[in-house]
C-alpha cells in the first residue's frame, strides 16, 4: 500500500480531477494507475510530474517511443523500481518490444551496471581521446 494511499477520482480535488482527465486523453483511456493517484496527495507534484512525462514521453523528438520506453525500462531495473519496471514493460510491450529485445536489453543492462562498477571500484581514469572536448 503506498504511504497514504490513494487518490480516487471521486475523491480528487479539481485540480487532481482536471490532470486525472487530461491523464485520461492523452493515454485514450478511462484507467488511471496507482503511480497518479499516490501522487495526487500533492497536486503540485501531480501536475508538474505528468507534465514532464507528457513532454519526454510523448510522441516527437529524436527517440521513438519504443526506445524512449526501453530506456525507461533500464534506468528502471538499475534503480530497483519494480513499478517502473513493470509498467513501462508494458508500454515498451505496446510500442512493439519482443520478448528477444527484452532480453537483449536486460542483457545490456546488466554488462553496463557490471562494467560501470568495475570502473568505479578501479578508479579508473577516462581516457583523453573519450572526453568530449577532444571530439571533433
Amino acid at each position: 500500500m503506498a504511504t497514504y494511499g490513494f487518490v480516487e477520482y471521486e475523491d480528487a480535488s479539481a485540480a487532481v480531477r482536471a490532470v486525472y482527465d487530461d491523464i485520461r486523453t492523452v493515454r485514450q483511456t478511462d484507467y488511471i494507475n496507482n503511480f497518479w493517484k499516490a501522487l495526487a496527495h500533492d497536486p503540485a507534484t501531480l501536475r508538474r510530474t505528468w507534465e514532464s512525462v507528457k513532454q519526454i514521453m510523448g510522441p516527437g523528438g529524436a527517440l521513438d517511443p519504443l526506445v524512449k520506453e526501453m530506456i525507461y525500462v533500464a534506468v528502471s531495473a538499475t534503480n530497483g523500481c519494480g513499478y517502473c519496471v513493470a509498467s513501462h514493460t508494458v508500454a515498451a510491450k505496446r510500442a512493439g518490444m519482443t520478448p528477444e529485445m527484452f532480453g537483449e536489453l536486460m542483457a545490456v543492462v546488466g554488462m553496463a551496471n557490471e562494467t560501470n562498477r568495475l570502473a568505479v571500484g578501479y578508479q579508473i581514469e577516462i581516457d583523453e581521446r573519450f572526453r568530449t572536448s577532444s571530439l571533433p
